[in-house]
């Protein structure tokens, strides 16, 4: 089920989010991620390991794209420019509980071979509208 676009141009309602980041060079590298929505449906969270390239990408350069895709990253909905940062504390913690809802029971399975196998920092990336 597909409901209105919000200020990211993407539904909250989507299953998967392309995730456009951009190297050093200004190549842009495209992963289908999971996402959630935060209250009021934005800011969009996405969830990886610290050392994921994205993570490190995001890092370097804030400015990303965005657009709904399939779990296999088939583009189905336009693009948006967005802007990401790393996020901690509280609004980390809201984060995971957002995805962890929005994903049951397939991300609890995966925390948990997190938890018993090798455990990797894990960070959250925040996307939210570029400023005009």
């Amino acid at each position: 089920m597909q409901t209105a676009a919000n200020e990211l141009g993407v539904s909250p309602d989507e299953r998967y989010l392309s995730l456009e980041t951009f190297r050093k060079s200004g190549v842009g590298i495209r992963t289908p991620v999971w996402f959630a929505a935060g209250p009021g449906g934005t800011p969009f969270y996405v969830y990886t390991t610290a050392d994921a390239g994205k993570a490190k990408r995001v890092r370097n350069n804030p400015t990303v794209r965005i657009a709904a895709c399939d779990m296999r990253g088939g583009i189905t909905g336009p693009w948006f420019d967005a802007m990401a940062e790393c996020v901690t504390g509280a609004e980390f913690d809201a984060a995971m509980r957002l995805l962890d809802r929005k994903y049951f029971p397939w991300k609890q399975l995966l925390n948990l071979s997190a938890m018993l196998f090798r455990r990797r920092e894990r960070v959250v990336i925040a996307i939210r509208k570029k400023s005009a």
